[in-house]
């Protein structure tokens, strides 16, 4: 449901994105600056100079990305904050870029690289202070739901509305709660529907802004129900209730809420993900490029309908998005799935059928070792999927979904996880959840790597497919 005051504002997460994009080039520049005005140009044919270039964009990158300093979950941190980041960011690069000229005789004298920290810093904090005045033009990142019609639930929805982080995508009123007369608050229910609506509506964070005396049993409900979607949610910091009197200073409680998470979030680490999700399917779209080329091209001579297969998928808390792949099966596949129903071989809501009368000859072969799903690649770069991460369901699955199920939706599905590695489409659907479960509560980066390494021999020898 889209607002009128939403209308007409920048992409959620845009400002930090071309803030990222202008860092690196003004690294770039400040290194060529800094040589060029100390009397030791950089040769554009000089090797050296195109490593020294590279490397620092390289090392700026991976540091922003280290420190969150690009996440625009963190676009409200200080100034000071972002002053303090930005230069660790430059010292961080300076020491790469002066240990890396003491390796390299043919370069520039260390002196040309002396005033590049003070270039650097100046140009990305003058940078940072600019889009930081454009952050608050994007549309909200995250859609909230309030538990609470009350003067707190109000005051909530007034000031997430107020910082446009968050779109108030609803309210539930708990018991005993009337909306006042004259006010337009998109109350859909009350308290106990929170079930319904959240396999429902798409929802990124629930306020419980309700009063601990009147609504504790409510309270504690819909905290074991969030936990078991595996939802952030927000508790008051405070126990007593104001209808009217608000903090002298909104840095000195933040929201006024206590978030909590059901994993731990590693946000620095989940930074780093994010950075090789995009590099990784940024090099992969280009080294598999004639793959991928050829595949097409086969596609399209031996069965007729389109090259790429569009399917509908649920992504992060319930976001749906296009899932790509290359077409395995024909035009109709769809139409005859309700005929082929009875012969499924996988339990739970899931279709699953060794041999498929759907599948095309050259839709099987790239089924076997996973090339049809290299067009996710594009998925992954575009942030709707990951290199690893549950398999996106489609929304007729989800709707089967026992409640503990759902949490799988918790975090941005993938490529590859443990499924793919664990048998596939020989195990039960039930283990197929309890794994993704596992991977959810217990990930870290190493486990993705630990994960990588382990698809490539099942993909290249067909382990598990179908």
């Amino acid at each position: 449901m889209e607002t009128t005051s939403s209308r007409g504002r920048l992409a959620p997460g845009s400002a930090s994105k071309l803030n990222l994009l202008v860092d690196v080039l003004l690294c770039v520049g400040a290194l060529v600056g800094s040589a060029a005005l100390l009397g030791h140009p950089l040769q554009p044919g000089n090797p050296d100079a195109w490593l020294l270039a590279s490397l620092g964009a390289l090392t700026w990158l991976l540091a922003g990305t280290a420190l969150c300093f690009y996440d625009p979950r963190f676009s409200d941190r200080s100034v000071l904050d972002d002053v303090a980041l930005s230069s660790i960011a430059v010292v961080g690069t300076t020491g790469v870029l002066f240990l890396t000229r003491l390796m390299l005789l043919s370069s520039p004298p260390l002196v040309a690289l002396s005033l590049f920290p003070v270039l650097l810093w100046a140009t990305v904090v003058g940078a940072r202070l600019l889009f930081r005045r454009l952050a608050p033009r994007e549309a909200p990142l995250e859609e909230a739901l309030v538990l609470g019609i009350g003067a707190l639930g109000r005051v909530t929805g007034e000031d997430l509305t107020a910082h446009g982080r968050r779109r108030v995508a609803g309210y539930l009123a708990f018991s005993g709660e009337k909306a006042p007369s004259g006010a337009s608050l998109p109350v859909l229910g009350r308290v106990e529907q929170l079930e319904e609506v959240l396999c429902t509506v798409q929802v990124d964070v629930v306020y419980i802004a309700g009063n601990a005396l009147k609504h504790a049993q409510e309270m504690q409900a819909a905290i074991k129900l969030c936990e078991r979607f595996g939802l952030p949610f927000a508790l008051p910091l405070h126990s007593f209730r104001m209808d009217r009197a608000r903090p002298t200073r909104s840095t000195a409680t933040g929201d006024s809420y206590l978030h909590f998470v059901t994993h731990a979030p590693h946000h620095h680490q989940m930074a780093l993900k994010r950075l090789f999700d995009i590099t990784a399917s940024a090099l992969a779209l280009g080294v598999l490029s004639p793959l991928l080329l050829g595949v097409a091209a086969v596609i399209k001579l031996t069965s007729r309908g389109p090259i790429f297969f569009k399917q509908k998928r649920v992504g992060l808390n319930g976001k749906p998005f296009h899932m790509l792949k290359f077409r395995s099966m024909v035009v109709n596949a769809e139409e005859l799935k309700a005929r082929l129903e009875a012969l499924n071989e996988q339990t739970g809501p899931v279709f699953k059928m060794k041999n498929d009368p759907r599948i095309t000859r050259i839709g099987r072969f790239i089924r076997k070792y996973s090339i049809d799903e290299l067009p996710q690649l594009i998925n992954v770069l575009r942030g709707e999927m990951s290199v690893v991460g549950p398999r996106p369901p489609i929304p007729s699955e989800v709707e089967k979904y026992a409640t503990w199920q759902r949490r799988r939706l918790s975090v941005r599905p993938g490529l590859t996880c443990i499924w793919q590695v664990s048998g596939r489409n020989q195990i039960s659907f039930e283990d197929w959840m309890y794994l993704d479960m596992r991977y959810i509560d217990h990930w870290s980066l190493g486990t993705d790597l630990g994960l990588i390494l382990k698809t490539v021999p099942v993909v290249l020898t067909g382990s598990g497919a179908s």
